[in-house]
């Protein structure tokens, strides 16, 4: 009777073994909709608090007893619930659920996380961390009490009569925060601020099917013309200019100088560690003929990694993940370091180039803008160029990343989270690191037979005076190889009453017009100058473009798409050149003209605007 019992008690701790048996379960997160990885996935075991996220490929590794059940939940989607059995692979398909609760969703989660976040920052601290724990978007909590960003004021470029004022001079820009940036709010649940809308950079944010360059020049320049989708007795002219695709092994060599600012305001899962796991993919990108040096700066600056082969990548790597946060912020001595390193090893006929990756919260040292502004521009001269990566929400500074951005020659991106990460370094590689052309400036010369008046949409922080556009020692805007940038233009054609008719006839003078412009077809003239990247000397093209208007359901997918985009921006800022805009007609270009979207970029666009929608209802 004893060994029946005791044969009966090892039966039930044997099931109960068996029961409680884990095996490792792998597969991947992939969205319903287009097929594409979604990283940020909650993967947790039903009933307990095992849990793990999936990574910048969808993937997720977890160990499950057999009788368990996955939960796959991400904000957004739908949540999915899998019953472990004998399955060793669990693939999801999850789909977009794009609802209003889904919006109260994305605050209440946020909540429920904040202590999971700060448990998993404090368990990491002075150790590296997981990749896949910073693949979540960043939880709202990580705003400080009081949200201290700042953003430049905006003055949105208003209507000029073509026939006083017939030029437009700018700056190209190719910088991407704002969107980014924008996307962060929205993913949020929130507007974004009137200022943090940058029309030119969301525009500028995707690239377009423009023709490749086929003379000396390095970038083709493409033009269209269509009615205004806002409105339609206005015209709109889309001008585009696509530069030089060159194969990775074509580059020339690199020499890199990571800048990271390790103070206290990087702590937080969205700044710091965010930022390691986005160097990371730059390094696996880097050839043995590169070099990266590490400079970091808290209270004061110093060198964590003196230039190293491209070809070290551990060592690289391993220096990356010894950075932690805490401490001031002395920006300007950082910078002074990192020119200064990047000089002594400077590559001559190659990349040389200092990416400062930053919240913007300068506090130490040189910290307003009008400083900073003064520093880089001593430094833009040494044949370095620059590009700047912002982190981070709440005492995010976007008005100092921009300013330095721009006069150091230049480019500024936004990171939110991996997969923005892998955009800029990894699928725009040579755009973001390669400059083919810089101080590229564009001047507009309008016929006023044909056009009564115009306005440049975006691009208010890089007008440039008629003056500059022939002066060689003025500053503009950088083009990396293979990078688009495209530029749209309203137009008040020559006898349409508008609202916006900029001023009244003269009563005291008149201003004539040549009988050549009644003659012409030319609706107006593209000039555009740039130098080679270590040239003092600009070029000089001219592209003339003929009044040859087609209808907007026949245009190209890259003029929809840019209008689209542009319509979206004036319903963010609210402008009073909407027209008669609503986000259904930006939703109905977009889908027209998603094309077939590779990376998931565009109809991540569109499902901003649908969240939009919702936002703008409340």
């Amino acid at each position: 009777m004893k060994r029946t019992g005791i044969f009966i008690a090892l039966l039930v701790i044997m099931s109960s073994m068996m029961y409680f048996e884990e095996k490792e379960i792998t597969g991947t997160v992939t969205s319903a909709q287009d097929g594409s990885p979604i990283p940020g996935v909650n993967v947790k075991v039903k009933g307990t608090t095992n849990r793990t996220m999936t990574n910048i490929n969808g993937y997720y590794s977890i160990k499950v007893p057999e009788s368990g059940t996955l939960v796959f939940s991400l904000p957004g989607y739908a949540t999915k619930e899998v019953k472990v059995g004998n399955k060793g692979v669990i693939n999801v398909a999850m789909e977009m659920r794009i609802e209003a609760e889904d919006l109260a969703e994305v605050a209440a989660t946020q909540s429920a996380r904040k202590k999971e976040y700060r448990r998993s920052e404090q368990k990491s601290m002075g150790r590296p961390m997981m990749d896949v724990s910073y693949n979540s978007p960043p939880p709202l909590e990580n705003y400080p009490v009081h949200n201290t960003e700042e953003y430049d004021a905006i003055n949105e470029n208003i209507f000029h009569g073509a026939l006083k004022n017939p030029l437009s001079t700018f700056s190209i820009d190719v910088d991407a925060a704002s969107y980014s940036n924008v996307r962060r709010f929205l993913n949020n649940g929130q507007l974004p601020p009137k200022d943090a809308v940058r029309i030119e950079e969301m525009v500028n944010y995707f690239s377009y099917d423009y023709p490749q360059p086929d003379g000396q020049d390095p970038f083709s320049i493409t033009t269209e013309i269509s009615a205004a989708p806002w409105n339609t007795k206005h015209k709109l002219v889309h001008i585009g200019l696509q530069g030089r695709k060159i194969s990775t092994e074509k580059l020339p060599p690199s020499n890199l100088v990571f800048l990271i600012d390790v103070s206290g305001s990087m702590s937080s899962a969205n700044k710091l560690p965010l930022l390691k796991s986005a160097f990371k993919l730059l390094v696996d990108e880097l050839r043995p003929q590169d070099n990266v040096a590490i400079v970091v700066y808290a209270g004061a600056a110093g060198l964590v990694l003196p230039s190293t082969a491209g070809s070290d990548k551990e060592t690289i790597i391993n220096a990356l993940e010894q950075l932690s946060a805490g401490g001031s912020t002395a920006g300007g001595a950082g910078i002074n370091l990192a020119y200064n390193v990047a000089q002594q090893h400077f590559k001559k006929g190659g990349n040389n180039r200092v990416i400062l990756a930053t919240d913007g919260d300068f506090n130490v040292g040189a910290s307003s803008n009008a400083e900073m502004e003064r520093l880089i521009e001593e430094k833009r001269d040494s044949g370095i160029f620059l590009t700047v990566l912002g982190f981070g929400m709440g005492n995010y500074k976007d008005s100092k990343m921009e300013v330095i951005a721009d006069k150091g020659n230049g480019n500024y991106a936004y990171i939110d989270n991996i997969l923005e990460a892998k955009k800029v370094f990894v699928n725009e590689f040579g755009g973001t690191l390669f400059t083919i052309a810089k101080d590229v400036k564009i001047q507009v010369e309008f016929n006023p037979a044909k056009v009564k008046a115009y306005r440049l949409i975006g691009y208010e922080n890089r007008a440039l005076r008629n003056e500059d556009f022939n002066n060689d020692k003025k500053d503009a805007g950088e083009l990396g190889a293979g990078h688009t940038v495209t530029a749209l233009y309203e137009i008040i054609p020559v006898g349409v009453e508008s609202q916006f008719d900029p001023i009244d006839e003269l009563k005291y003078q008149e201003n004539k017009i040549a009988q050549e412009a009644y003659k012409s077809k030319e609706l107006m003239t593209v000039k555009l100058r740039y130098k080679q990247p270590d040239g003092d000397k600009s070029k000089l093209i001219t592209h003339a473009l003929m009044d040859n208007q087609v209808d907007l359901d026949k245009t190209s997918a890259n003029f929809k798409w840019s209008a689209a985009v542009a319509g979206f921006g004036m319903l963010l800022r609210n402008s009073e050149f909407k027209g008669d805009l609503t986000h259904d007609d930006v939703l109905k270009l977009a889908q027209e003209s998603k094309g077939s979207d590779q990376e998931g970029y565009r109809i991540e666009f569109i499902n901003m605007v649908k969240s939009f929608g919702l936002l703008a209802r409340k």
